[in-house]
């Protein structure tokens, strides 16, 4: 009797180990869910500040065609800011579309792949609209050279055919620098490269969903 006592025990004391267990992992992986969602929090508000931005290189856009009878330059200008206001304000509502997604309770592997797909749209869409300047603050100067009717310099038509050219030029270097730097023997400049395009919030989400799966175990 006195080993089946101890049988019995021992065998209640592991339950009760076990149930600790679960209880503490199941706190840790709220806990550690809970800062990856506080961690997306400034991505969130950045998304919203890049629509206002948006919505304000779409307001000064439509200064391009208010004029009548319109001007060729600023009309075009006009029509690539709107564009571009409208394509940012999209990117922004797309991101935020993507966090509001991510579903904390399913399990780890599924968040990972949200949170792998909103890096992917992030870093792509933060390409398409940072690279996008080395072209687009000629149309920003140029509209607001010309808000109210103001005639503009006979020298300011060359230097927009000129400065259009060097935008061209430094964007097509961006663009081989960061071909150049995806070179094998270039392995620490890539990662850096690819932590500053993903930014810093994103990044601290993504480990703390690692940290429940490394955790968790295979």
């Amino acid at each position: 009797m006195e080993l089946d006592d101890l049988r019995q025990a021992w065998h209640s004391l592991d339950a009760r180990l076990q149930q600790q267990n679960t209880l503490g992992t199941r706190l840790l992986t709220e806990r550690t869910l809970e800062k990856a969602r506080r961690h997306l929090r400034p991505l969130q508000w950045g998304q919203v500040a890049q629509m206002l931005f948006g919505l304000a290189c779409l307001a000064l856009g439509v200064t391009g065609w208010n004029g009548y009878p319109p001007q060729p330059g600023m009309l075009v200008a006009g029509i690539v800011l709107h564009a571009y206001g409208v394509a940012v304000m999209i990117s922004g509502g797309i991101t935020l579309g993507l966090i509001g997604q991510i579903d904390y309770a399913a399990p780890v592997l599924h968040i990972q792949k949200q949170l792998a797909r909103l890096r992917r749209f992030h870093v792509l869409s933060g390409a398409v609209v940072g690279l996008s300047w080395w072209v687009l603050w000629v149309p920003v100067v140029v509209l607001l050279a010309g808000l109210g009717g103001r005639a503009r310099p006979a020298w300011f038509y060359p230097w927009e055919y000129l400065s259009v050219a060097a935008g061209v030029v430094g964007l097509i270097g961006t663009i081989w620098f960061h071909r150049w730097s995806r070179g094998p023997e270039r392995a620490r400049l890539a990662r850096w490269m690819d932590n500053s395009a993903t930014g810093h919030s994103l990044r601290q989400a993504q480990a703390r969903i690692d940290e429940i799966a490394s955790f968790e175990g295979p």
